[in-house]
């Protein structure tokens, strides 16, 4: 029994590790299938989300607002200010080097993730910074509190959601139509009349606005952030969006949870100073013997 109950917590702990991997990727992979282009600076967006987050609701909790206002204007805000950041990144730091080499573009977005994480460090400290626990425990979930918390439920809940939305929208909405056509052939989608620019703008507003709920939740999971946890979080994001199949949704939820599922399995059976190797490892395996992805789909290269 107390095998089982063991095995249990570590599949709910990799369950919530996984989504918090899951709503990050999500920005990667539709940033990728837009316009091919890995957004390392996607990373330093949750950073900023989750500090944007922790300075709001200490404002609002010194002027007396109470838990539920925090909480709705905190994530609200941190996801408007940290799309505009992703909207502004994409046209300063991509947008002229659409039609530049590949290369060009990948040391842009290497450069504007250094540039993140330092303004943040001197605009804020390069020390660990409390953040408070906003969400409160629910009732019901307090016989189940030695396996799986209220914000953990959240999580995972709210990884779910997002991914249904985001399917929804790239499937049945004009935008998510362009998105697609976009992905597909950008020169024919700008001859058929499909702003592109706007496509891709919205793409990288979408993806900031993710990475920002995510920052939010898992900063209040966690209860520390610091300039530097975007930079972690985002490679192992990158890791699951690739693991899962970049450019495919349901691939990079898919990527996460494996993910999560692998270190905590590996953590609690076997060694948590292996926790980094595991998950490398499986992913070098996924590869080897699936190029694309678990979810991914093989396609031609363009010359």
């Amino acid at each position: 029994m107390e095998h089982f109950q063991y095995f249990i917590e570590l599949f709910l702990g990799g369950l919530t590790r996984g989504s918090i991997y899951a709503l990050i990727a999500l920005g990667y992979t539709m940033v990728y299938g837009i316009i091919q282009l890995i957004n390392f600076a996607h990373g330093e967006i949750y950073m900023i989300g989750a500090f944007t987050s922790l300075i709001v609701a200490v404002v609002l909790t010194s002027l007396g607002f109470n838990q539920l206002s925090i909480i709705i204007l905190a994530s609200l805000i941190a996801v408007i200010y940290s799309s505009a950041y992703g909207y502004t990144i994409e046209k300063i730091a991509y947008k002229p080097l659409r039609n530049a080499p590949r290369l060009s573009a990948l040391i842009s977005a290497i450069g504007m993730s250094i540039f993140l994480q330092n303004y943040v460090q001197l605009a804020q400290t390069s020390d660990f910074v409390p953040f408070p626990s906003l969400i409160p425990d629910f009732d019901f979930v307090e016989p189940f509190a030695h396996i799986i918390s209220t914000q953990e439920i959240i999580i995972i809940l709210t990884t779910a959601v997002v991914m249904i939305l985001l399917t929804i929208l790239i499937k049945f909405t004009k935008i998510g139509k362009a998105m697609r056509a976009t992905a597909q052939d950008r020169e024919m989608a700008l001859l058929t009349g499909v702003d592109v620019d706007l496509v891709i703008s919205v793409t990288f507003i979408i993806g900031s606005a993710t990475a920002a709920i995510g920052g939010f939740l898992i900063a209040s999971h966690i209860g520390m952030i610091n300039f530097y946890i975007g930079f972690i979080a985002g490679i192992k994001a990158f890791t699951a969006a690739v693991l899962g199949g970049i450019g495919s949704i349901p691939g990079a939820v898919l990527g996460g949870l494996v993910l999560g599922w692998t270190e905590s399995f590996a953590t609690g059976y076997i060694s948590s100073d292996y926790e980094d190797v595991f998950a490398f490892a499986l992913l070098v395996l996924i590869l080897i013997f699936r190029p694309a992805g678990i979810l991914g789909r093989t396609t031609a290269q363009k010359v």
